[in-house]
């Protein structure tokens, strides 16, 4: 049985940091590319940052320079840093695991875990 959970989420001020953690089990861990996502006005899911199986990092351009994406293989986690929050960085951030299969694509996704950055 697969599952993905993410912790690390709480509320903060302008200006902290929090880390997510994302563990995952019943996967392959090392084999899949892994992903943070947060929800915006325009869509239910957009992506925040990713980690390809062999450990290329991307963020998106609203983030770079605050967050961190990187993964421990050895622990079956996933880590997002978050430096320098800001208000609009509030939404509940979800991770997902996903590779090509056979049988096409592979994507599981955890419940989330809810960021408030607040004054």
């Amino acid at each position: 049985q697969v599952q993905i959970v993410e912790s690390g989420g709480g509320g903060v001020q302008p200006g902290g940091s929090l880390r997510l953690t994302c563990t995952a089990s019943g996967i392959d861990f090392s084999q899949y590319h892994m992903a943070w996502y947060r929800p915006t006005p325009e869509k239910p899911r957009d992506l925040v940052a990713l980690v390809t199986n062999e450990g290329i990092a991307t963020v998106v351009p609203s983030v770079k320079g605050r967050f961190t994406i990187s993964r421990d293989n050895a622990n079956n986690r996933l880590y997002l840093q978050m430096n320098n929050l800001k208000p609009e960085d509030t939404a509940k951030y979800s991770c997902n695991a996903y590779k090509s299969g056979p049988g096409g694509l592979l994507s599981y996704w955890g419940q989330g875990t809810q960021v408030t950055v607040s004054s």
